[in-house]
């Protein structure tokens, strides 16, 4: 994913907020590894909310999952997050992985300032529409 497709990803994610929430969020896109592409702070959106999107996003990128299945893995093996001796993951749900449309991963999405469900509910469509071209 380059940083063009990164923004339009951010600015729809944007939008989509405003209409179905109408509560400000950040939302972080990062590249395949994790590395933050873009990112975007709503006004009013807790300041909080900046390092903890781009911590799912990351966490998303790096184990390849979504961050609520990676929640529940955690609980479902009862170990913690630290375990895996990177203290950037995060198990907040709100991740997910970005694919294209043959299945192959380009990046992440983590989004903060909703409730769980819903930044989790977001990153999910995000992650629809990057598989949409």
């Amino acid at each position: 994913m380059d940083i063009r497709r990164a923004r339009a990803l951010t600015e729809r994610a944007i939008s989509e907020a405003q209409a179905r929430f109408g509560r400000p969020i950040c939302i972080a896109l990062c590249d395949p590894n994790g590395f933050l592409l873009d990112f975007a702070r709503m006004e009013g959106a807790p300041v909080r909310s900046i390092a903890i999107s781009q911590g799912k996003a990351y966490t998303a990128a790096r184990i390849g999952t979504t961050t609520t299945a990676f929640k529940d893995k955690l609980n479902d093996i009862g170990v913690p997050a630290g375990a895996f001796c990177d203290p950037a993951l995060t198990p907040l749900p709100g991740g997910a992985v970005l694919r294209n449309g043959s299945g192959g991963a380009i990046g992440a999405v983590g989004i903060s300032g909703l409730a769980p469900s819903e930044d989790q509910d977001l990153a999910d469509q995000i992650a629809g529409w990057a598989a949409e071209g």
